[in-house]
């Protein structure tokens, strides 16, 4: 395994990422979607050219497009990982805030001409694989991944230029095999808050150089080596479905499951089903495959939701080793 310091030519201090490893990939990333719930993809090209971009109401000044921040996320992705093979970013939209020219504000829809429609999209989420840093866990390639949620729904755009703007961030890997986020806490920005350019570039920048890519590869390599019973997995399951039903007293003193019935259903249908990540015959699955299918499932919620649910995910699962460690009591899988 290689460990070469990645040079940065910026008046940052040089980041800690290392390589991984090298090799001869392709130059189009993996065909399957990373999100699919309601979302579609949009080349970028079409983001940059065709789509409008919201302003503040007071004064009309536009807010930070989405093209903008997905084009200064590549300008330090390619910084930090000169010589590395980097992938166009792939994107995905979701509620699209659609809208006509003034000209042709009497016609009816039907009769809109292409010219005369205006359009956005609300969240947008897009990822910048990098598959030449790569690692193997259980027979999977993880290619290193950057990527970024804009959601303008979270902006006050009744405001004047200056106010806070809300993105969220992350690096982490993709599991080539299935297209599952793998995320961790210290490579997640949830709610940046800025007001130009500069302070995001800042902000990206400050997340990459803190993110420990060896750490997280080695608690998900952990995984491998802690498997349950189909009869755990059973009440791993019930007990799932029981926790939004708790009281909040009962609630503090468990470790928060973001997942709900409709993840925990597919959840399920995979353990038996999944080709890639299902039981074994006897019913055992270890962690890292249960990892995968909620990371699976996560791929079915809304583009506001995915990062934070796919951190949860790797939480939940080394609390679940931890648990059959004996380091701790588990109530999900407590008899």
């Amino acid at each position: 395994m290689e460990n070469a310091l990645m040079r940065v030519k910026t008046q940052h201090p040089e980041p800690v990422l290392t390589v991984i490893s090298n090799r001869e990939v392709d130059q189009q990333s993996a065909s399957s979607a990373f999100i699919e719930a309601n979302t579609v993809s949009i080349p970028f090209t079409e983001i940059q050219e065709e789509h409008i971009i919201p302003v503040y109401v007071k004064d009309n000044e536009p807010l930070i497009s989405q093209s903008d921040f997905i084009q200064t996320t590549q300008e330090i992705v390619s910084s930090i990982f000169q010589g590395e093979q980097i992938l166009s970013p792939q994107i995905r939209c979701s509620h699209p805030i659609k809208g006509r020219i003034p000209e042709a504000k009497d016609k009816p829809a039907n009769q809109l001409q292409e010219w005369e429609k205006t359009l956005y999209y609300e969240r947008m989420m897009f990822l910048i694989e990098i598959p030449s840093v790569f690692d193997d866990i259980d027979g999977n390639t993880l290619s290193l991944t950057v990527g970024g949620v804009k959601a303008y729904n979270l902006d006050n755009l009744y405001n004047k230029k200056g106010a806070a703007e809300h993105f969220k961030v992350f690096i982490g890997f993709k599991n080539m095999v299935c297209t599952n986020l793998c995320v961790r806490t210290d490579g997640y920005l949830s709610d940046i808050r800025v007001s130009s350019i500069e302070q995001l570039y800042s902000a990206v920048y400050q997340l990459l150089g803190s993110y420990n890519q060896h750490l997280h590869l080695r608690q998900m390599q952990e995984l491998t080596k802690y498997s349950i019973t189909e009869k755990q997995f059973a009440q791993l399951i019930g007990r799932c479905r029981m926790y939004p039903h708790l009281s909040v007293k009962d609630k503090k003193q468990i470790p928060i499951l973001l997942y709900g019935d409709s993840q925990l259903s597919s959840i399920c249908r995979d353990y038996y089903k999944d080709i890639n990540f299902c039981r074994q015959e006897d019913g055992e699955i270890n962690l890292w495959r249960l990892y995968n299918l909620f990371t699976g499932a996560n791929k079915s919620t809304y583009i506001d939701q995915l990062l934070d649910r796919s951190i949860n995910a790797l939480d939940f699962m080394i609390y679940l080793k931890r648990s059959l460690k004996g380091e701790v009591k588990s109530w999900y899988l407590a008899s």
